[in-house]
């Protein structure tokens, strides 16, 4: 049985310490063992870093001790096989911990995007609730104590209150429902059926877009850093994307590549990247600074997908603030009419 894996956050502590020990002068199984030094066992990195350390110590390679650890990413650990094939180590771990640190940020940016629209949900299901058994009832104690019973008029207005209010209740937890059902079959096997769902939405599908070509672009840049082939680091490459359109894309990439394009050339035929993106990735070719120039987009996209998910969180709050205020307002103005009225005919 698998043990549990590491998050983005560990691996990338991990990688940074490991590269400037390295970096330093100090060798594997002592850097490993120096981050073993002062550390409680009892965590999920910790109980991996005793497994590394007792490998390296029998004089495995890092990479063989961390796939035996079995905590770390299948990503990292080819990763940091290529590098210390290409006698790159030191920069690969630099460039992984850029990576996973990137990942837990993009992470915590898509949880966040989850958890404000879901707490609103809650908040307009709550306030509806409240306006049904609370608010409402009330009004229609105080004109039945005022008059003895409602008026044919005052009966139409309180009714279409509470018709408003269910109406707007019943969307509120159909979202809720789809929203909750949503995370499950995301971190489930069902993942697909839920980007095929979003995919239909443009600013969603831009995002998921977005999101994968920044996970295939830290990718390539990782694997080019250490020395693969092109066509091999694609291919490797694009099994980070996990999002069927881009897969299909890079798939009529890799095709060209086959046909004796560079990738430069295959992506800006099939339009893998923005019109002004495509160029730049061939200017980088073309002058022998193509690893420098996808840090730069990888950097990019990052930055686009993160203004993506703050526009979808600017779209969806205000819009659950509007539908709240909207229906409390109108079933507040359409009770208070008739008591309006009785002032009126009393005055």
């Amino acid at each position: 049985m698998g043990r549990k894996k590491l998050d983005s956050l560990g691996v990338s502590a991990f990688c940074e310490s490991m590269a400037r020990m390295l970096q330093s002068g100090i060798q594997t199984d002592e850097a490993v063992a120096l981050l073993c030094q002062g550390r409680e066992k009892g965590g999920l990195l910790e109980q991996g870093l005793l497994i590394v350390k007792a490998g390296t110590e029998q004089g495995k390679s890092l990479s063989d001790a961390m796939a035996e650890a079995e905590c770390f990413p299948e990503y990292a650990i080819r990763m940091v096989s290529a590098g210390e094939s290409a006698g790159r180590l030191e920069e690969i771990l630099f460039g992984l911990a850029d990576y996973y640190a990137d990942q837990k940020i993009l992470a915590e940016k898509l949880r966040n995007a989850v958890i404000y629209p879901a707490a609103m949900l809650v908040l307009v299901i709550a306030v509806l609730a409240a306006m049904l058994t609370m608010v409402l009832p009330a009004f229609t104690d105080v004109y039945n104590s005022l008059t003895g019973s409602l008026t044919a008029s005052a009966y139409g207005y309180v009714r279409w209150a509470y018709g408003l209010c269910w109406a707007a209740l019943a969307v509120m937890l159909f979202l809720a429902a789809a929203l909750l059902l949503g995370m499950i079959f995301w971190n489930g096997k069902s993942r697909r059926r839920v980007e095929g769902v979003l995919g239909k939405i443009p600013l969603c599908a831009s995002i998921l877009s977005g999101m994968g070509m920044f996970r295939f672009t830290s990718a390539l840049s990782a694997y080019l850093a250490s020395g693969e082939m092109q066509d091999i680091a694609v291919g490797e490459s694009r099994k980070m994307v996990s999002y069927k359109p881009l897969e299909e894309k890079l798939g009529r990439c890799v095709g060209r590549m086959e046909e004796g394009h560079s990738f430069a050339q295959a992506a800006y035929e099939e339009e893998l990247f923005e019109p002004v993106y495509g160029r730049m990735l061939l200017a980088g070719e073309r002058s022998g600074s193509l690893e420098s120039v996808l840090g730069r987009l990888k950097d990019l996209l990052e930055e686009s997908c993160f203004g993506k998910v703050d526009r979808l969180v600017g779209i969806v709050d205000p819009a659950l603030s509007g539908i709240l205020m909207l229906t409390v307002g109108l079933s507040l103005l359409s009770v208070m009419l008739p008591l309006i009225g009785m002032m009126n005919a009393i005055g």
